[in-house]
Parts: structure tokens; sequence; C-alpha cells
């Protein structure tokens, strides 16, 4: 079925800019005190209980939330704000990001009574760390392969199967996981996947460590053996999860954090060119920056569209695909642009030290969240294209 495409021109409106102050106050505030350095990779593996209770306690976890479950009750033009200044910033994050941007969402809409009344306060207050349990080993990024099982049993279910590229897993309290219950029927592939909250201390979980290139433990395996889930860890309508996880990925993929992972390679080219730039890298910049330009006016787009209670799930797809890309290409444009920088004390070895990272990080990039071809795929199919 064909979707109509749509970013609509959203401004940010005069709240945003006074809670921005308020944002970059603080974190200046915890940037001196020594909390973190703005430099290298904030949500690629800086995790910090100490930080995301500070966070919790200035009501910036779960900022669109109803205040009865520790929520603002304020827009999501408001939440993109906060989540871009503490990505340009590389503040540690790492604990309560998914849970402020998907999970606890999820479990607001679909969610049992006791389950809300539970978690929801906690994730606000900064406590809680989510991971999130999609794809397989030997279906990756197509939701619809998902063999995991989840099998009925008195009280609950019992779970066996792998997740894996489970990113930070081996810190979290808790993962919402998509098993089968069903097998798929011949009219619907989508048909038989349910979602569940699962309590990583449950008995028969397993996580294994994979590391990245960067050396930094950030993926994981996740194996379960029996692992028990009560009914009420049920999320939403049993064998009818697709519908569920496809809102989900809107948040997961629209958002600054799509753009933004390796921004700091941007700052960093800006200072070791310096104030004289000859007319290659004056130009360099320029499409760099009209480029990271256009692809947040597209994502602020669609954090409106959220607040009009709307779900872009294409249009957080192109966002997530571009934005992607565009970051991953970032530290081969940046080294071209600085080839012919004098190699000075102070100034090309940080640049390099920089670049290394960020060179060994950006081929996950386009793989997280989504590949490359399921976005594309996802694109085509709401354009009528297939």
């Amino acid at each position: 079925m064909e979707t109509e495409l749509t970013f609509d021109p959203v401004r940010l409106p005069l709240e945003c800019q006074r809670l921005r102050a308020d944002v970059r106050a603080f974190l200046a505030e915890e940037m001196a005190a020594g909390t973190f350095t703005p430099h290298i990779g904030g949500i690629d593996g800086a995790y910090s209980r100490e930080f995301s209770r500070k966070v919790g306690a200035r009501g910036w976890i779960g900022m669109t939330w109803p205040k009865k479950y520790g929520g603002q009750e304020r827009s999501f033009l408001e939440r993109y704000v906060v989540t871009e200044e503490f990505r340009v910033a590389n503040a540690p994050v790492r604990l309560h990001f998914i849970a402020d941007r998907q999970s606890g969402p999820v479990l607001l809409k679909y969610g049992s009574d006791r389950v809300k009344a539970d978690v929801l306060p906690r994730i606000c207050r900064g406590e809680v760390c989510f991971a999130i349990g999609m794809s397989e080993p030997n279906s990756g990024s197509d939701l619809f392969a998902a063999s995991t099982k989840a099998t009925k049993t008195d009280g609950g279910w019992l779970v066996n199967g792998t997740k894996v590229w489970t990113s930070n897993a081996h810190n979290a309290d808790y993962l919402i996981g998509l098993f089968r219950t069903s097998a798929p029927t011949k009219e619907n592939r989508r048909h038989g996947l349910t979602q569940f909250l699962v309590d990583m201390r449950t008995p028969g979980i397993a996580v294994n460590p994979i590391i990245q290139m960067t050396g930094h433990h950030d993926f994981n395996e996740v194996v379960f053996q029996d692992a028990f889930m009560p009914d009420d860890h049920v999320i939403g309508e049993v064998d009818g999860a697709w519908k569920q996880a496809t809102s989900e990925l809107a948040y997961e993929r629209s958002g600054p954090e799509r753009f933004l992972e390796t921004y700091y390679v941007l700052t960093e080219l800006v200072r070791v060119l310096g104030a004289k730039l000859d007319t290659r890298g004056a130009e360099g910049i320029g499409r760099l920056v009209a480029q990271v330009h256009a692809l947040r006016r597209m994502s602020v787009s669609v954090a409106g569209m959220l607040h009009a209670g709307k779900e872009p799930v294409v249009e957080a797809a192109i966002v997530k695909d571009v934005g992607t890309i565009w970051e991953q290409e970032l530290p081969a444009r940046a080294r071209d642009l600085a080839a012919f920088v004098e190699e000075q004390a102070g100034n090309r070895v940080a640049f390099e030290e920089v670049m290394a990272f960020a060179t060994q990080a950006a081929p996950k990039l386009t793989i997280q969240g989504g590949t490359t071809e399921i976005l594309r795929g996802i694109i085509a199919r709401g354009l009528g294209l297939r």
C-alpha cells in the first residue's frame, strides 16, 4: 500500500531554545567537573549510573510520558533538543538512552498496568538500563524470520533460542524481546511474533560478548534456554507484535543520534584545518555542514510528527538510511580534506587519534537499527514501488 511521504517544515518553539540553554549549562558543569570529555564516541560505550541519575533528577528522561509514571508531559521537540545536545557533547547516556528512546514508549502503550507502574518510574529516575532483542544469527534485520521461540506453560512462557548484535545486553536490567509464539501463515508472514519484557536476571539467560574492532564491548549474543517469562510480561497482543515493533522502530531510527554518532569528526576537522581555509577546505566544510543541516531538518520533522501522534515509519527509515551513510562516510571525507595539513605536534596527532577510532567504529553504523538494504525495502514498499 502506498504511503504519502511527508517532511513537514517544523520549527523548534521558544521553549525548546530555553531548554537548550539549560541543557548546555548542565553539560558544561559536568565537563568542568571531569564527569566526561566531549571526545570520541559517547554513545559507543559511555555508561554512567551517576550521570543518568543526574539526568533523571532534571526530568530529562521520559520527558513526554505521563506524570503519574514519572514523566514530565513535555513535547517530543523538547526531548529532541535534549538528545541533540547530549549527542553533540558525547555525554555518557548509554544506561538510559534505549529505555528513554523506545523501550519506555512501547511499555507505555502496550505494557501491563503492573509493569508500567513498576518499571516506568525507575526509567525516569535513570535507574534501569534496557536492551533490544530483535536480530538473530540466521535472520539479521529480517525480523519476519525470527525463530527464537516462546512456548506457553503454566503462568507464563518458556523461551529458547538466540538473539545477536544485542547492544548493551551485558549492562541491561531488562530486554524487550521479539519471540515466535506461533508459526507464520501463508496469508501473513508477520503473524506469530510476540514482544516480551525480559528481566535479564532470569535463570536460563546467558550473555556472550562480541568485541568490536575498536576494542569496545557493545554488541552481544544473548542465549535463552528455558528462560521463564511470566504472563504479565507479554507486551501487547500475542502473535500480533509486528505492528508494535514497526512503531517502535520509528522512534529508534529517526533521532539525531542517527547522523551525529561521528559528529566529533566534523568538529575535529574544523579545528585541524584552522581559521584560514583554502578554497578546497572551505568548500568541503560547507558541503558537510549543509548536509548535516538538511538531515537535522528531516529528523526534527519526524519528531514533530511523533508529537502529533503519527507513526512516520517510512520517513524515519529515510532519516536512518541517509543519516547513517553520511556519518559512516564522514571519517573518509575528513581524512581527504585534511590530507595537506602540516603534521605539527598537538595538531595532527589529536586528529589522527580521533580518526583511528571513528574509522573503526563507522562500519557498524549502517547495521544497527536495521541494515541499509532492509531500510530501502521499507522505503520502496511505503512509496508503492514493491
